[in-house]
């Protein structure tokens, strides 16, 4: 497995740097396949969905007569654009034929890396804080660190999920083909789907997520509006539906947006930043313990990033859950085993290989990329793709993945800020890391928890990989030891909590009605 992981740094290293001569090769993901999903899944409509309780409520209109002059005017220019397709347009209908949950999951990682970018300091040495009241100011809203990321990648996926089970609703109760089949002059561009075709299920996708993007991303609503009309003016070109269809999906997929959009104003992420007074209370709490509390080591000091975040309202358990899933405490600092910890940490520190530092810089996902979880999900994205699913099989597979990354953020930050713990560097200043110094303090580690958890799921949902996810995941969790982030205690009772997350979405997942 390390080899395996050698190798793919390499192959990652060349091909950035070829990327960087040859443009044509920067978007490997025009690689993937058109979805042509082996199962259409048309029972979804009677899946679990997160949050909705009846998609009959939602608004969607019958669809206009295929006899209509407005269904006749659709059709021809469907026709229009197929008489006359450039070579850009070509590659759009390429790039989105691949599906519109794998596509808008690769945007939210872009955007997600373009945000995880910390505030520089002020000139009096203090750090602003971005604001979503003000998110043009700066520091630009948000700074899209781990823990929210992890939000993000939730409420997005579980949204589509929900989103496309009310759609299966309506496209049962409607029952209408696509252009493609009612008119034998519409070319198919994309694979043929016996699935009814109103309301589309790419509108669908878009209209959830654009909105839950346009609250998590306020800086990037132009953009985002953008890949939207590209994604729709794909489907018509290729013949798959018709503006109508189209319409309502994007209206129907908003309005379950708004389920989504109102949870997520009230579920305490918010307030996640916390206050001076609540940081130093942290301070005061251990020294009570007599333990020595977790400094920042950025100069001037950073703020701890989102302390309060183990508030957050979880997805897949209750409030009182994320305290029971708290591990008991890390060695105390006045201990021999915690000395041990520090020597082993120094060890690393001063005695790296080249293995271990591959080891580290693959799964580093620090500043500027799509951080741990967006890493899972890109994992995740390239095992879905061999499999053939269904969009609406994507979002439920991708919203089990992603709200248990959230969930273990939580309970993870919970653990961080109950104990407050210095980490190795802070214990031995001889200690070098090979890698960044995360602005939160060690245990437990984060890397652990999301690594687990996303481990389990992906092994329930994909069991025929064997130990594949568990490997990667034990790697991921040694990678912070190799690169004298974190203790060992810090990785092992991560990953015992990461795990015991993902077991709430496998749960989930085997009683959602979806099968495996």
């Amino acid at each position: 497995m390390k080899r395996l992981i050698q190798n793919i740094s390499l192959l990652l290293t060349v091909t950035a740097l070829l990327a960087s001569c040859h443009k044509a090769v920067v978007d490997r993901t025009t690689l993937y396949p058109a979805l042509a999903p082996a199962n259409i899944d048309l029972n979804a409509d009677s899946w679990k969905p997160v949050l909705i309780k009846d998609a009959s409520v939602f608004n969607v209109p019958a669809p206009d007569a295929t006899t209509s002059p407005a269904y006749v005017a659709d059709l021809n220019e469907i026709k229009a654009y197929q008489s006359k397709l450039t070579s850009e347009q070509r590659a759009t209908i390429k790039y989105w034929s691949a599906g519109a949950v794998l596509r808008w999951n690769e945007i939210l990682r872009d955007l997600v890396a373009k945000h995880n970018l910390p505030p520089y300091q002020n000139a009096d040495g203090t750090y602003p804080i971005p604001s979503a009241a003000n998110p043009f100011a700066y520091p630009l809203f948000p700074f899209s660190n781990p823990p929210y990321a992890a939000r993000a990648y939730a409420y997005v996926s579980a949204a589509q999920y929900d989103a496309l089970i009310a759609a299966y609703h309506f496209k049962k109760l409607y029952n209408r083909v696509a252009p493609y089949t009612f008119d034998a002059n519409i070319q198919a561009l994309v694979p043929k789907s016996a699935l009814p075709s109103y309301p589309s299920e790419d509108a669908v996708v878009s209209g959830a997520t654009v909105e839950i993007m346009k609250l998590l991303f306020p800086g990037d609503i132009d953009y985002i509006e953008q890949k939207e009309a590209e994604q729709k003016q794909y489907r018509i070109m290729a013949g798959a539906n018709v503006r109508g269809e189209l319409n309502a999906g994007e209206s129907l997929g908003t309005q379950v947006a708004d389920v989504f959009a109102a949870r997520a104003r009230t579920d305490r992420a918010g307030k996640a930043i916390g206050t001076p007074a609540d940081w130093a209370a942290l301070q005061t709490k251990t020294t009570a313990r007599g333990e020595t509390f977790w400094l920042s080591q950025e100069s001037p000091l950073r703020p701890p990033m989102l302390p309060l975040f183990g508030k957050v309202l979880p997805f897949l358990f209750d409030t009182l859950t994320v305290a029971a899933l708290r591990p008991g405490p890390p060695n105390a600092t006045n201990s021999d085993a915690f000395k041990k910890e520090v020597a082993e940490v120094l060890s690393y520190s001063e005695n790296p290989t080249r293995e271990h530092q591959a080891i580290v810089e693959f799964w580093a996902d620090g500043v500027g990329t799509y951080t741990p979880p967006g890493h899972w999900n890109a994992i995740a994205a390239d095992e879905f793709v061999k499999q053939n699913y269904s969009e609406v099989r994507w979002a439920r597979n991708f919203a089990l993945l992603n709200m248990a990354e959230m969930d273990a953020a939580i309970v993870c930050w919970d653990t961080k800020y109950f104990y407050f713990n210095q980490r190795p560097t802070q214990a031995n200043p001889k200690i070098k890391t090979l890698t960044g110094i995360p602005n939160f303090p060690a245990y437990t580690s984060g890397h652990s928890n999301f690594s687990a958890a996303a481990a389990t799921v992906l092994s329930y949902l994909l069991p025929d990989r064997g130990s594949k996810f568990n490997d990667m995941a034990n790697e991921a969790s040694l990678s912070r030891l190799y690169g004298a982030i974190h203790y060992r205690s810090d990785i092992e009772a991560g990953m015992v909590t990461g795990g015991k997350v993902g077991q709430y979405a496998v749960q989930r997942g085997k009683t959602d009605g979806a099968g495996n």
